[in-house]
C-alpha cells in the first residue's frame, strides 16, 4: 500500500553548508594576534605599520584586542608601551586575570617572530576580522529571510543586507592611506591640461548657466552641491534644466567624438516630490516653449502639438534617467547609482530633495537634525565612492519670511550645520518678483488717492525690474568665489536661462 509522506521540513531541505556554519569555528589566528603584540612590546616602532588600518575590535580574542588598545594608546599619547610600564595598568584593571595575570605579556615576548612581520600579522588579523563580520551579515540574511525581522519586507531586507556590506567596505580599516606628492602633482597637472584643452571656463560638466559655469567651472566629481530655497521659488526647474544641460552636453560629447556612439554617462534624477511624467512635461515645456498648463489641459492647437511631439523625439535620445520612487532610502539610491553607474556610466546625480529622504535600511536617529546629518554625509560619502557630483535640493526655514530682505542665509537651511557642514558648494535661488506681488499697494491702506498712486508707480517699477529676473547666491563654495548669479526666469515654461540670453532674442 503507498504511504503519503510529509513534505520535507524547512530545516531539513537547507543545504548542508548552511546548517554547518553555525557549528564551525570562526575564522581566527590567535597565533599572528599574539606575534603581533610581542612585536608591539618588542619595539613600539612596528605600531606605525598596522596603526592605520588596526584596532582592537579586530582581534578574535577579546583580551588581545585590550592589549592593542592598551599600547596603542600608551603610543598615542608619546610613552613607551612595554611589559614594564604595562604591567601596572594591566593589575589594576584585572583585565588579563583569566590568562594568567600580568605573565601573559611575558608570553606573547615569546611568541614573537620577527618586527619585520608586524604588518603581515596586522593583515592576517585584519582579514580574519572581515570574514567574521561577513559571516555575521550572511546569518542576518538567512535569519531575517526567515522572518527574524517581520517589520522588514524582502525588498528592505535586501538594502538592509546592501547597506551592512556597504559600511563593512567603508569602515576604518580598509586600504588608504597616503598619496604621494608626485602622484598628486601629476593629477593636478593633468586636470589643468584638460582644462587648457577645453579652452573655456568650463572644466566640469556644464550647468548650461554662463556665468554660473564662469563662478564654478561647472561640476566637478565628488562635489556635493546644495541647491535650497523656499516654494515657489523655482528650485525643481532650475534643478531640471541643470540636468537636462548636462544630459545634452554629454549626447553632443559623445556625436562629436564617433557618429552614432553612445554617451559614455548619464544623469541621475531622484524626484522624490514629483513624479516621473510631471518632471517629463516640465523639460518638454520649457524645451517647446509650450506652457505646461496648456499640455496638462490639452488646450494645444496643432503647431503646438507638432512641435511638442517633435521635441519629445529628439529628448528621449538624451542619457537622463528619473527614479520617483517616494521617500528613497539613501541605500537604495545607493545601490541604483551603483547599477546605473555599472551600466551605462553615471556623471550626476540630483536629488530633490532631501528632506523627504530616509536614512538607511537598519539606522535610527534620535532626532531629525541627526537623521538629516546622517543623509547628508551618504550624498557626500556617494559623490566621493563614484566620483561624480551629487546635486541635492533642500528646503528653507519660515524664519526667512519673517525678515524684510527675504534673501536667504546659510543659517535659513533647515537642519543648517550638517548640511553646510557637509557640502561643497551652497546655492540659493530667489525671485524678488514673487514677494513684490503679494506687496501690491492696496487703495484702502491710503488715505488719499495721491498716496496710492505714488505708491502703485514705486511698485510698478520695482516689479519692471524684477520682472522675469532670479537670483541664484552662491553663499559658500569651497573651490571658487562666492556670489550672486543673475538669470532670466519665465514663468509660463518653468525656465531659467542665461539673462542676456531672451533679452537679446
Amino acid at each position: 500500500m503507498n504511504t503519503i509522506q510529509n513534505p520535507p521540513s524547512a530545516e531539513s531541505r537547507q543545504p548542508d553548508s548552511l546548517l554547518g556554519v553555525s557549528q564551525r569555528l570562526p575564522p581566527a589566528n590567535l597565533q599572528a594576534e599574539q606575534a603581533l603584540l610581542g612585536a608591539l612590546l618588542t619595539n613600539n616602532k612596528a605600531y606605525d605599520r598596522v596603526s592605520d588600518f588596526l584596532t582592537g575590535a579586530h582581534f578574535a580574542d577579546e583580551i588581545n584586542g585590550k592589549i592593542y588598545d592598551a599600547i596603542s594608546q600608551h603610543i598615542e599619547d608619546g610613552k613607551l608601551a612595554d611589559p614594564v610600564t604595562l604591567r601596572i595598568y594591566f593589575q589594576n584593571t584585572g583585565v588579563l586575570d583569566p590568562v594568567g595575570g600580568t605573565a601573559y605579556l611575558a608570553k606573547l615576548l615569546t611568541s614573537m617572530v620577527g618586527i619585520i612581520n608586524a604588518a603581515d600579522y596586522g593583515r592576517v588579523i585584519h582579514d580574519a576580522w572581515i570574514r567574521r563580520q561577513l559571516i555575521d551579515i550572511g546569518q542576518d540574511v538567512v535569519n531575517n529571510a526567515f522572518g527574524a525581522r517581520p517589520d522588514l519586507d524582502g525588498p528592505d531586507q535586501i538594502a538592509a543586507s546592501e547597506e551592512a556590506l556597504f559600511r563593512l567596505a567603508t569602515e576604518k580599516g580598509q586600504d588608504g592611506g597616503f598619496l604621494s606628492f608626485d602622484r598628486a602633482l601629476a593629477d593636478a597637472v593633468k586636470i589643468a591640461q584638460h582644462a587648457f584643452d577645453r579652452d573655456g571656463d568650463v572644466v566640469g560638466l556644464t550647468t548650461g548657466l554662463r556665468d554660473l559655469d564662469k563662478k564654478t567651472g561647472g561640476l566637478h566629481p565628488s562635489d556635493l552641491l546644495i541647491l535650497a530655497g523656499r516654494p515657489a521659488m523655482g528650485k525643481t526647474a532650475l534643478a531640471t534644466k541643470i540636468a537636462f544641460s548636462a544630459a545634452r552636453s554629454l549626447m553632443q560629447a559623445a556625436r562629436e567624438a564617433e557618429d552614432d556612439a553612445k554617451p559614455k554617462g548619464s544623469v541621475a534624477i531622484f524626484s522624490l516630490e514629483m513624479s516621473a511624467e510631471q518632471l517629463a512635461t516640465r523639460i518638454l515645456s520649457e524645451q517647446s516653449s509650450v506652457s505646461g498648463e496648456k499640455i496638462r489641459r490639452g488646450e494645444l492647437v496643432q503647431k503646438e502639438f507638432d512641435r511638442f511631439v517633435q521635441v519629445s523625439r529628439e529628448l528621449s535620445q538624451l542619457p537622463l534617467h528619473i527614479d520617483d520612487t517616494p521617500a528613497i532610502t539613501l541605500s537604495a539610491m545607493r545601490t541604483r547609482c551603483r547599477r546605473l553607474a555599472r551600466t551605462k556610466g553615471l556623471s550626476l546625480v540630483v536629488v530633490d530633495y532631501l528632506q523627504l529622504m530616509r536614512p538607511s535600511v537598519g539606522t535610527k536617529a534620535d532626532n531629525r537634525v541627526l537623521e538629516i546629518s546622517m543623509i547628508t554625509q551618504g550624498l557626500k560619502a556617494l559623490a566621493k565612492e563614484l566620483s561624480v557630483p551629487v546635486i541635492a535640493l533642500s528646503q528653507l526655514s519660515r524664519q526667512v519670511e519673517s525678515r524684510e530682505d527675504k534673501r536667504p542665509m546659510l543659517s535659513d537651511l533647515r537642519e543648517s550645520g550638517s548640511i553646510e557642514q557637509d557640502a561643497d558648494a551652497v546655492m540659493f535661488v530667489y525671485r524678488d518678483q514673487y514677494y513684490l506681488q503679494q506687496r501690491q499697494p492696496k487703495e484702502t491702506s491710503y488715505d488719499s488717492v495721491d498716496k496710492y498712486q505714488t505708491a502703485m508707480e514705486e511698485w510698478q517699477r520695482k516689479m519692471d525690474l524684477a520682472h522675469n529676473r532670479a537670483e541664484l547666491i552662491l553663499e559658500k563654495q569651497r573651490h571658487g568665489p562666492t556670489g550672486t548669479v543673475n538669470l532670466f526666469f519665465e514663468g509660463e515654461f518653468t525656465r531659467f536661462g542665461d539673462l542676456d540670453m531672451f533679452h537679446d532674442a
